[in-house]
């Protein structure tokens, strides 16, 4: 018996939105806040964690895994700005972050032919 959708694709998903933000954040650290160049060998490490985990996702088309992700993102990212940089999201990116994850469900999860 096989596991049940969403399995490994939600922890793919959720594992590879903050690999990404925090390799990101590693050259945004080093170009924008003055950090080390020390800061890029975690940051590349991350990203290439962010590709892998994004192949673990259940889906036949690499396009639509990479479209339902950007969802994912978005809310991962608002959780950034409040945990990592103190900043919380307001009502705006509240709502934005909802419709956002509405919309990667829809292309998820859509009845396919």
């Amino acid at each position: 018996m096989s596991a049940p959708l969403g399995a490994t694709t939600i922890p793919a998903y959720v594992g590879a939105a903050f690999a990404e933000i925090c390799g990101c954040f590693a050259f945004w650290a080093w170009l924008r806040l003055g950090k080390s160049p020390l800061w890029l060998a975690p940051g590349a490490a991350s990203l290439f964690l962010f590709a892998y985990l994004l192949t673990r996702v259940e889906t036949e088309a690499a396009g639509r895994a990479y479209a339902a992700y950007g969802g994912v993102y978005i809310a991962a990212s608002l959780v950034w700005l409040w945990a990592a940089e103190g900043v919380r999201p307001d009502r705006w990116d509240l709502g934005g972050a909802a419709v956002c994850l509405a919309g990667a469900a829809v292309i998820f999860f859509g009845p396919r032919g």
